[in-house]
């Protein structure tokens, strides 16, 4: 988080890299900014922040600064902060933001959104009105018209038809419900955006302009997106995973698995151990967290992305989020 009246000292990695003389992509590429000593960022997310006293103090070879560490209702928390202060998930925060009571207090710092916690604290959610439409698409408890499996390229067809394209225009046009539309047309941009992001070197922002994608409809799109690319980073590291597990003899294909979006910002995969001498019905890949155990072959993944605590019927397994495929083997081996 950001404590309260430390926001104009907010530096981004860009803003370190200039402040020393060299371009950002070489201070990611010296790992300068993982070193022993640096200031821990403010945040976890993408855009990571730093306290710019903290960061001046390192550069100088002096010790770092203390931060506030007692609360105050002006300290700004970012998305998953201000979910957990609320005891809930970030894309349950993601709705409650809209409410004006909340997003009259939005505060963008270097790109990221915070909120004071004051405003997080003291917000209380209006009560859900059960209404006979939600506003487009399908009555509220109506099944879809169009398959799930179908619907990715129904969409992809009206996208290339109109780069504009609303969810209210999905739901309206193939009979789903509003929310379905919308995260099969999140998933369509995003899809396209990270074919330009990865073909080109652009932005997320700069494919959705080349798309013709209105910049107010692509956020959501932008975060999916930059997932996108990272699970797409991720496939040579989970066909080796596969493959170590198939030479074991605990997975009969050897086809690595398909990353899922979630949480739209968040790359996890699934692994099925489907013979009688796996030690584990299944696996769990996580970006954030590495590999755990499952005990459904149907529904490893559970309720979203909810990363459980270790326990009798589930392991987490090796260190580090991408551990060698030896290692995990070995982690595996040694299960129960």
């Amino acid at each position: 988080m950001i404590r309260a009246g430390r926001q104009h000292l907010v530096r981004t990695l860009a803003d370190i890299a200039a402040q020393q003389g060299i371009a950002v992509q070489t201070l990611l590429n010296s790992g300068r900014h993982q070193a022993e000593g640096f200031p821990a960022p403010l945040n976890a997310g993408r855009t990571r922040l730093y306290d710019g006293e903290q960061v001046d103090a390192h550069l100088a070879g002096l010790p770092l600064p203390e931060l506030p560490a007692a609360d105050a209702d002006d300290d700004l928390l970012d998305r998953q902060e201000a979910a957990a202060l609320c005891g809930v998930s970030p894309t349950v925060w993601d709705r409650r933001k809209k409410d004006p009571a909340v997003s009259e207090h939005l505060v963008t710092v270097a790109g990221v959104e915070h909120w004071p916690r004051r405003t997080v604290r003291d917000h209380t959610p209006a009560p859900r009105r059960h209404t006979a439409s939600s506003g487009g698409g399908r009555p509220t408890g109506a099944g879809d018209q169009v398959p799930r499996d179908q619907l990715p390229a129904r969409v992809e067809q009206l996208l290339d038809d109109d780069p504009t394209l609303t969810a209210a225009a999905v739901a309206d046009s193939l009979g789903v419900h509003r929310n379905t539309a919308q995260a099969a047309l999140t998933a369509a941009r995003a899809d396209r955006m990270a074919d330009l992001m990865e073909q080109h070197g652009v932005t997320a922002a700069q494919a959705a302009a080349a798309l013709g994608y209105p910049a107010g409809q692509t956020r959501r799109a932008s975060v999916r997106a930059e997932a996108v690319l990272r699970g797409r980073q991720a496939r040579p590291y989970l066909a080796a995973v596969t493959q170590a597990l198939h030479a074991q003899g605990w997975t009969t294909t050897a086809t690595p698995p398909a990353v899922q979006h979630p949480d739209d910002d968040l790359c996890v995969a699934t692994l099925t151990l489907n013979t009688p001498t796996a030690p584990a019905p299944a696996l769990v890949w996580s970006e954030q967290h590495g590999w755990r155990t499952a005990t459904s072959r149907r529904h490893p993944l559970g309720q979203g992305a909810a990363w459980p605590p270790p326990g009798p019927d589930t392991r987490h397994l090796a260190s580090g989020t991408t551990p060698a495929p030896a290692d995990l083997v070995h982690a595996l081996d040694h299960t129960g």
